[in-house]
């Protein structure tokens, strides 16, 4: 009643998904306004669709994936027509197959394949009522497959109390209006009530239905009542389902709270009331009293509110006999329900249960589902009566939180654990500290924190792992003093390392430390190469995977690397989503300082879109940082300054120095490509003082090259000329290649006439060791601007022809603009590349071209994206029209 646009914008979903277009609603609201109803009334106008329906359950809460598994009942036939890791992932996760599962987001692909699987045949519309009571993991995987549901004959909708995240579309249900108000308390209400009566109970239930029709049977009550005095519904309510169930006879009532307590299982209620000497039957009573319907072998409760109230309204020793009854019941066949039901009938300590719920929480924890591994340990931890003990479950139990994305909950449970005598339990909590203040809190916390777990570890191997940790944090903090002291500590540690593991990543360590201080590091970092990449120990620590990519980013050679990137590539294939955001970065780091530019700008906005999802703020400011700089030397100005405008305020909030730098030095590199000198000088001169306070003195990250141009440009020769030479030291000091270039055009930009070409034939010796071609364009620009103005221009248009093509190979068009006009100024005559149609892909068409233009099938991209293939296909559909194309050979013809 009184709800005609909401009917007809689900209407509108349900034709959508008829014809191929997926649909996505969460109704929101109170308890009792008519959510269920609401979504009742869209399965009667779903005929002819498949259906998959699942209503979460107090008691289910804590049982992984038990919604899931409700809800793909009817699916799970199909479940090896999906990728076979997937179906890995979802067989454990639902206890279908022994193995491991991989992470929650890898269910949550597995869920979305497998319900577009499941809609191949004929629209599905799927049901989700009380989306607020699903356990954890299940609403996770279903919020992950909603998110991507794009191109199929899907239509999604469920039911919740509370706001679920504004990445999904949300219907908010309100009460009903006082037409509508009216109808429905005529209905219920045992005789006729006044006009004034009917807009009294309106306003003091705010519409809501439920409340409405409970105040209409006592209308007489209520008639009587001072209207200065407001009703106090909704708090009543569940006062008012109690009254109800008081009235039953002692039979009727006990078998209820059964049944409050066991669930939806009328079978399993059935074995509880016989052992507890109650007959199932009294359970007609409350049926007929409308608080419960008995069908297809189910109970269902009227209400969630007269379930709650039932439970409630009983006595702490009757609940908690009900519930050991349900655990006898249950038996060993399903431990993990036994568990909690113990856990709820024991009263104090209790080492047995504790034990079982610990085992519980093993299984959720194979199955990727932290968050009630979290629960289920937290719990044990309090039943335990051994303090040691409880100390390690509460250490456990906090780390599962971790995992499961909550890090305030992570923290509470380090301090419930209390004083931690044992060493191993210290160790793990000081880890657990360090990753947490290193995602979200403080990085130099973190830093702290991981030197104090390399402090209390047993022996050199692992005392290596943190320190490279805390190197690592020191790289984003840009803390080149500290990092430095660390390589110091982990150097007196190589000699008694005795993995290729700890050995290899504690050169690498060593390396980039000494690297941000310019104190060497350049061998140290090439040794760790020859360990990681022959032994390849870093393959089952995700965690630390993208140490595998520093080696090409700090040394910048094209010796460097090769082995090591198609390592990384095979396992990012295999990494966790969880992982992804910080392994992606470094990827897109590797792609954007190399030619890969259209690869980085897909590869970042995937981690930026992952980072977002998974809570990972330091991720995300440097994928943005590194966007940022990327998307100005393209020349897109707005791009740019927006994500400069999203990366800074984190930066700041949380000293990642690193981001600061790249952000300005991505607003410079605009300003310069723009033609901006004066910008471009403020926001370079910004940098200096912040690489001088950091002690950050690798030429690197030094902004000097563009800093001396800008000032040479702007008739500050003087200036420029000493910036110059500084940073020429420097980069010799290092004595890479990608430096040594950058310097000797820096100097050749200033040189007199008669130097010109041994500096620039330098610089160029020094490009081709490197496989950044921009930096090499740019050399080759400046030679061919400097050959002009020394009257050289025929000279000059080779180095300048050159310079264009890169550019606009790379489609960093105002820098192409720039060739151009000197090419042009020479004399000679250009026909400029027109602008392809890749430029205009949105990065999600960008990753799907450049996957499928791979060789990989739909099937293998709609996995790796987290995508539906229809999804996939939709995608491809888009690029074709905007490309002009008809085939994956022009596809891959046209993709640099």
């Amino acid at each position: 009643m009184g709800r005609d646009a909401e009917r007809r914008a689900i209407e509108r979903l349900v034709a959508g998904a008829r014809i191929g277009q997926s649909g996505v609603l969460v109704i929101t609201g109170e308890p009792g306004v008519g959510k269920t109803a609401l979504l009742d009334d869209a399965a009667e106008c779903m005929a002819g669709m498949g259906s998959l329906r699942a209503a979460g359950s107090e008691p289910e809460r804590e049982i992984p994936f038990g919604a899931l598994h409700q809800l793909l009942r009817p699916a799970l036939d199909r479940i090896d027509e999906i990728p076979a890791p997937q179906a890995q992932a979802l067989s454990a996760a639902l206890a279908l197959r022994p193995g491991a599962t991989g992470d929650r987001f890898a269910i949550g692909a597995a869920t979305l394949s497998l319900l577009c699987r499941f809609a191949e045949d004929r629209p599905v519309a799927i049901l989700l009522d009380d989306l607020h009571l699903f356990d954890r993991p299940s609403a996770d995987a279903l919020t992950f497959a909603a998110r991507r549901l794009m191109a199929d004959p899907i239509v999604l909708l469920a039911t919740s109390r509370t706001p679920e995240p504004a990445v999904l579309p949300q219907l908010p249900l309100s009460g009903i209006d006082l037409v509508a108000a009216r109808e429905l308390v005529a209905r219920h209400a045992p005789a006729t009530v006044s006009a004034e009566l009917v807009a009294r109970l309106h306003r003091a239930t705010a519409g809501n239905p439920l409340a409405l029709i409970e105040l209409a049977g006592a209308a007489d009550r209520v008639e009587h009542t001072s209207p200065e005095v407001p009703l106090p519904v909704p708090a009543t309510l569940a006062n008012a389902f109690a009254a109800r169930a008081r009235s039953l006879g002692q039979a009727g009532r006990s078998a209820l709270t059964v049944a409050a307590v066991v669930g939806n299982d009328l079978r399993l209620v059935a074995q509880v009331c016989l052992r507890l000497g109650l007959g199932v039957d009294a359970l007609t009573e409350a049926e007929a009293a409308g608080l419960i319907q008995i069908v297809d072998g189910r109970i269902e409760f009227r209400h969630p509110l007269v379930r709650a109230a039932v439970y409630g309204d009983e006595t702490p020793e009757q609940r908690r006999s009900i519930h050991r009854a349900v655990a006898d019941t249950l038996g060993p066949h399903e431990p993990d329900r036994q568990a909690w039901h113990l856990a709820e009938a024991t009263l104090g300590p209790d080492a047995r249960v504790a034990e079982l719920l610990t085992r519980a929480a093993t299984r959720a924890h194979d199955r990727s589902a932290h968050d009630v591994a979290a629960a289920a340990l937290e719990r044990a931890a309090r039943l335990s009566p051994d303090l040691e003990v409880h100390a390690t479950l509460s250490v456990a139990a906090a780390e599962s939180a971790w995992l499961a994305g909550s890090g305030p909950r992570a923290t509470g449970l380090l301090h419930e654990a209390g004083v931690l005598r044992a060493p191993a339990d210290r160790l793990r909590a000081l880890e657990l500290r360090g990753a947490i203040a290193a995602r979200t809190g403080s990085l130099t916390e973190a830093r702290d924190i991981f030197r104090a777990a390399a402090a209390q570890s047993p022996d050199a191997n692992a005392r290596v792992m943190p320190l490279a940790d805390a190197v690592s944090v020191c790289f984003y903090l840009g803390d080149a003093a500290a990092a430095l002291e660390l390589a110091g500590e982990i150097e007196d540690l190589l000699d008694r390392t005795t993995t290729p593991r700890a050995r290899g990543l504690g050169l690498l360590a060593a390396g980039v430390a000494r690297i941000l201080a310019n104190r060497g590091g350049v061998n140290q970092i090439r040794e760790g190469v020859e360990l990681l990449g022959a032994a390849d120990p870093l393959r089952d620590d995700q965690r630390r995977v993208p140490w595998l990519l520093v080696a090409p980013l700090f040394l910048r050679d094209s010796d460097t690397g090769g082995e090591l990137r198609r390592i990384v590539g095979e396992i990012r294939a295999e990494a966790a989503v969880g992982a992804l955001p910080y392994l992606l970065f470094h990827v897109a780091r590797d792609e954007a300082t190399t030619n890969q530019w259209v690869r980085a700008q897909a590869t970042y906005d995937e981690a930026i879109q992952l980072a977002r999802e998974t809570g990972q703020n330091t991720e995300l400011a440097m994928c943005l940082a590194g966007l940022a700089w990327l998307q100005a030397r393209l020349g897109r100005a707005e791009h740019c300054r927006a994500l400069v405008a999203e990366a800074l305020p984190i930066c700041r909030a949380r000293d990642i120095h690193i981001g600061r730098i790249w952000s300005l030095f991505a607003l410079a590199e605009l300003e310069l490509g723009l033609g901006d000198l004066r910008a471009a000088l403020t926001h370079l001169e910004e940098l200096d003082p912040l690489l001088a306070a950091l002690e950050l003195s690798d030429p690197d990250v030094s902004p000097a090259p563009e800093l001396a141009d800008a000032l040479a440009r702007l008739g500050r020769r003087d200036d420029a000329w000493r910036i110059a030479r500084t940073y020429r030291a420097a980069a010799m000091t290092k004595g890479q290649p990608w430096a040594l270039a950058r310097a000797e055009r820096t100097v050749g930009i200033l040189s007199p006439d008669a130097d010109i070409d041994a500096c620039f034939e330098a610089a160029l010796g020094f490009h081709a060791n490197t496989l950044d071609g921009f930096e090499t364009a740019r050399t080759q620009l400046a030679y061919g601007a400097r050959l002009r103005r020394a009257r050289r221009r025929v000279e000059a248009r080779p180095q300048l022809r050159a310079a264009l093509t890169m550019f606009e190979q790379l489609r960093a068009v105002p820098w192409a603009d720039h060739a151009a006009i000197e090419l042009e100024a020479t004399g000679e005559a250009i026909r400029r590349s027109a602008p392809t149609g890749v430029q205009t892909l949105t990065p999600q068409e960008l990753q799907v071209s450049l996957l499928l233009a791979e060789g990989k099938t739909t099937r293998e991209v709609a996995a790796a994206l987290f995508l539906s293939p229809k999804t996939v296909e939709y995608h491809l559909r888009k690029v074709y029209t905007k490309l002009g194309i008809r085939s994956r050979a022009e596809l891959a013809a046209q993709l640099p």
